[in-house]
């Protein structure tokens, strides 16, 4: 069992920068590949990035490569997302997940979910 709990969100002006914080419990999550989805007002939940149990690889959703950067401490079980140039756009709840698979976009693949943290970006 694992679980998640998100920080670090905020209102940031366009251009801005923010960093999440996914702190899991559970002594098995470095064994789990972590992603960040998001989810804005009348929209569906969307990928943005995961990294594989290592931190050796990531995957992004092209709306956020070059300005997101995920990584991992698996030391401190923790997953960040630095989230750099942001947009208007990009305000939504942003929710971490784990999956014992990589490189996964599809939400049903992940089995443990934070609460999420709200990012609001304003123009």
């Amino acid at each position: 069992q694992v679980q998640l709990v998100e920080s670090g969100g905020g209102l940031v002006q366009a251009g801005g920068s923010l960093r999440l914080s996914c702190a899991a419990s559970g002594r098995t999550f470095s064994s789990y590949a972590t992603g960040w989805f998001r989810q804005a007002p009348g929209k569906e939940r969307e990928f943005v990035a995961a990294i594989c149990w290592s931190g050796g690889m990531t995957y992004y959703a092209d709306s956020v490569k070059g300005r997101f950067t995920i990584s991992r401490d698996n030391a401190k079980n923790t997953v960040y997302l630095q989230m750099d140039s942001l947009k208007p756009e990009d305000t939504a709840v942003y929710y971490c997940a784990a999956s014992q698979r990589f490189g996964v976009r599809g939400s049903a693949a992940y089995d443990f979910w934070g609460q999420g943290t709200q990012v609001t970006v304003s123009s």
